[in-house]
């Protein structure tokens, strides 16, 4: 008699038995009548019959001993067709229903000429495991280059739009979303490598970001507020996410429009300085070393920050706001912040507005005041781009043509061996992507330095970085913007002395 419950083991790899408390098996999938063959023809079949007498006591002792309801794991022996008994890591557990009791038996592995054995298992688990490791890898780097398409072109746009431009406010939105989801693709590239990437964070700018942030909300909240923006002209250089201290900055504007209620009006004024601290120095709840930061002030002249709220500010949860208000804001700023070495520091005072200070890390250089439209990053010269995906190269082509480059494109390393043995043909730089089907990146870069030694060459890649080599004359990390690619391009070339 069939139990009136579905087994949903019919079809697994792996026999599988479902027995009632006095032994009888109710059914048995396809993979155990191959395994015990003939013994499971009785009406119905038995535990009994494939039982060894090697475990100890009979079967039926066995079930009535058993009588945990939750899942257990044991070492069994079963008499299988090919003779002798064979030993199987058994998966156990019961369900019931009223008086009714069922018992099933998963038998997961073991030393059958029929089954797998535990090697062969590991080693097609290893297979399966490495294909879903390279479909990962290989969909990341996809994701990647048309993530660089998307961000490039869009930091395209934005530099040629006017702040007050209709379409400026949704072209930031695209470079947000984009920004993002570059960043799970990267991270979903590093989980696939075997060796793990110590990634340095890259050299930047705070004051494009703040800039960036500020037109956001300039655009968003219209002539609500008055947008007083002080940049230190030669800022110090930091090495920072960008997204994520974008992240940081935006959460502390919102928090300034807001304090302001939904009809308040008022000025929000943005700083960014360098400091240099020869000791060690506090600033309200922030202690920070001696050294060099770059620092943005955000403060406004709003509601203010009662003081029993001030203590709690950066608690995880904690909020005055009504929901959707979650009160990770702060607490978010915090993490982002304190995870790049640096501090947040917030002074206020209820009715007369507040303060808040971003430090982080730098290094004492200081980075020229650029954007994407800025004279300084056009060019001239021509540049070989070569990869293997088409909107790479319409990308590039577009952007570094925009910008005062000759560009030449090709889709694999051949072609652009062919295109660099010209004798017409004078190449200033070459771009190269790392990872292409037939000759890859690095066999490119080895034929070109066996032909023109002192030859720049940019490599890009959204998933390995080049090896530490002097053939390799730089790296850019896809995806990238534009202003990053016309900045390294003009870098490049003014260290060669082609520009």
């Amino acid at each position: 008699m069939k139990p009136e419950v579905v087994f949903g083991l019919e079809n697994a790899a792996w026999p599988a038995l479902l027995v009632n408390a006095s032994g009888a098996i109710l059914l048995a999938n396809a993979a155990a009548k191959t395994i015990f063959g003939a013994e499971l023809n009785g009406n119905p079949a038995q535990l009994a019959a494939v039982w060894s007498p090697e475990n100890k006591g009979s079967a039926v002792d066995f079930l009535a001993l058993w009588l945990e309801s939750q899942p257990v794991m044991t070492v069994l022996k079963f008499r299988t067709t090919s003779g002798p008994a064979a030993s199987f890591t058994t998966a156990i557990c019961q369900f019931s229903d009223h008086e009714k009791r069922w018992i099933v038996l998963q038998l997961l592995s073991g030393v059958s000429a029929m089954m797998p054995s535990p090697a062969e298992h590991d080693t097609a688990l290893k297979q399966k495991l490495d294909c879903m490791l390279q479909l990962a890898r290989t969909m990341s780097l996809d994701f990647n280059n048309a993530l660089t398409g998307v961000l490039a072109h869009t930091s395209l746009l934005l530099g040629k739009a006017e702040p007050g431009h209709p379409w400026r406010l949704s072209l930031m939105e695209v470079e947000k979303s984009a920004a993002r989801a570059a960043e799970i693709a990267t991270e979903l590239a590093q989980f696939t490598r075997q060796e793990k990437e110590v990634r340095r964070a890259p050299a930047g700018n705070l004051n494009l970001v703040v800039t960036r942030c500020v037109d956001f909300f300039r655009t968003t909240h219209g002539a609500r507020f008055t947008w007083n923006l002080e940049l230190e002209r030669f800022l110090f250089e930091a090495r920072f996410d960008e997204a994520k201290v974008q992240q940081a900055v935006s959460k502390i504007l919102e928090n300034a429009v807001d304090s302001f209620g939904l009809g308040g009006m008022g000025p929000i004024t943005v700083q960014t300085r360098s400091v240099e601290l020869t000791q060690a120095t506090q600033d309200r709840n922030v202690r920070l070393a001696a050294g060099t930061y770059v620092c943005v002030e955000i403060s406004d002249s709003g509601a203010g920050i009662e003081p029993e709220v001030m203590a709690r500010i950066f608690e995880p949860f904690f909020t005055t706001k009504r929901p959707p208000h979650r009160g990770l804001g702060l607490a978010l700023v915090y993490g982002i912040i304190t995870n790049h070495g640096g501090g947040v520091a917030i002074s206020s005072e209820p009715g007369k507005g507040t303060s808040a200070r971003i430090y982080l890390p730098a290094e004492k250089s200081r980075v020229l005041e650029t954007a994407v439209s800025d004279q300084s990053l056009r060019g001239a010269g021509t540049v070989l781009v070569v990869d293997d995906e088409s909107l790479m190269l319409t990308m590039a082509e577009t952007i570094l043509s925009d910008f005062g480059y000759k560009v030449l494109t090709a889709n694999n390393g051949q072609v652009a061996l062919n295109i660099l043995s010209q004798p017409d043909v004078e190449v200033d730089l070459v771009i190269t992507d790392l990872v292409m089907p037939g000759m890859g990146g690095r066999e490119l870069i080895e034929r070109i330095r066996q032909q023109a030694h002192d030859l720049p060459i940019l490599c890009t890649s959204g998933y390995v970085s080049p090896e530490n080599k002097p053939s390799v004359g730089g790296y850019l990390r896809k995806p990238f913007t534009t202003a990053e690619l016309l900045r390294k391009v003009k870098n490049m070339l003014s260290t060669s002395g082609n520009s």
